[in-house]
């Protein structure tokens, strides 16, 4: 199958992690004979009206994007856009004019794919007027975040609707995509997979001393992006009512000095550790090293980092949020209903004193291997392809 990909999140040379998770799922799909091409429209903002208005990221960062590259045997396109300051919606039709005009140059795909579903599901105007396939895919804020926003969400319904099909990573998230395109039972569940070999047991004292760890003290991990809806500032806090534990952040991002500034307080000073990003290789020996994963979210789609904790036979205790809830519901003592930092730091100490056995952490996420999440990704084009030919 020839599959085209529009998307506002894939890596560069500059931010080699971000969604990473999308491309590892794609280039499996290459791996498997489709056909994969992707368009990451890139924001343009004039340097001479001032630093980009995009957060932590710098103009130079997406100046110095290729505008084609390869990565995995698939070819990635950067045009650019202009990305005006306090107008999503404006940005977004500028998104979306900029991937039809790229779209119209590569050879036409059997499917089109709006993975992460903001603001690429606004393409499906275009390729449904042409007759193309087109698939709305969600992964977390993409869908919850803009289908929460007044201003946004006619837009984004719209969009669904128009599509026709969808598909998203939680079950959480399957039910907005069908609310947003007045469905229910329409969407269907694509969930990541995890790799079992990358992410598996390995000896817990050895790693340790791979990374030059204090082999008696307990070790909870943190990982992620450090944004706001993230919430490790509450990991933080949970990790100060737990004085006789160290704590590891593994990650990067805006939050970074806000981290930091709380890290060295005197209850936390010494027993916090900055990682930065690393390679899964990397990230998989601090699995092992580590007792737990705490995840502190506030909105969640299915997140990675916790089928990779438990695919490596390490516990999680995380906040009960979106499709967070979906991985851990047959997880005794994981999830936790509440965002106090006492309620996480009770459930980290229980949970330290009688863990799980890796056996059964890893058995909770058996059933995803990426074979099966292949197939039913492969079910969802083959039913967009074959609806839009009876159109």
């Amino acid at each position: 199958m020839r599959i085209a990909l529009v998307t506002s999140l894939w890596p560069a040379p500059s931010r080699p992690r971000e969604g990473i998770f999308a491309e590892e799922r794609w280039r499996r799909m290459v791996e498997r004979g489709h056909e994969v091409r992707v368009v990451r429209p890139v924001p343009w903002w004039p340097v001479l009206c001032g630093p980009l208005p995009l957060g932590p990221r710098s103009w130079r960062e997406h100046a110095d994007e290729p505008r084609r590259e390869e990565r995995g045997g698939i070819e990635v396109l950067r045009p650019r856009y202009l990305h005006w300051p306090r107008a999503p919606r404006a940005n977004a039709r500028r998104f979306a004019a900029r991937a039809v005009a790229e779209l119209a140059r590569l050879p036409r795909p059997d499917v089109v794919v709006a993975d992460y579903a903001w603001p690429a599901a606004m393409v499906a105007q275009a390729c449904r007027a042409q007759g193309r396939a087109f698939v709305v895919h969600g992964r977390g804020s993409d869908v919850l975040q803009v289908g929460a926003d007044p201003s946004l969400r006619p837009l984004l319904a719209q969009a669904v609707k128009t599509a026709g099909q969808w598909c998203a990573v939680s079950r959480d998230l399957v039910a907005a995509l069908d609310a947003l395109g007045e469905a229910p039972g329409r969407g269907a569940l694509v969930p990541n997979g995890v790799d079992g070999a990358t992410y598996a047991p390995r000896d817990r004292r050895e790693a340790r001393t791979g990374l030059g760890l204090d082999a008696r003290r307990p070790l909870v991990l943190v990982v992620g992006h450090w944004i706001e809806r993230k919430d490790p500032l509450l990991a933080l806090e949970a990790a100060a009512a737990l004085p006789d534990i160290e704590l590891a952040l593994v990650g990067r991002g805006p939050l970074e000095a806000a981290l930091r500034r709380r890290a060295a307080q005197a209850d936390l000073a010494g027993r916090v550790r900055f990682v930065g990003e690393l390679p899964p290789a990397e990230l998989a020996r601090w699995y092992a090293a580590c007792d737990l994963l705490l995840l502190a979210s506030k909105r969640e789609g299915r997140p990675n980092v916790v089928l990779e904790a438990l695919s490596c036979g390490r516990p999680v205790v995380a906040c009960a949020a979106g499709g967070t809830g979906e991985l851990l519901r047959d997880a005794p003592g994981m999830l936790v209903e509440g965002r106090e930092p006492d309620l996480l730091a009770e459930r980290v100490r229980a949970t330290l004193a009688a863990p799980p056995s890796p056996e059964a952490c890893r058995a909770l996420v058996r059933h995803l291997d990426w074979d099966a999440c292949l197939d039913a990704l492969e079910l969802v084009l083959a039913r967009a392809v074959a609806e839009a030919g009876r159109a």
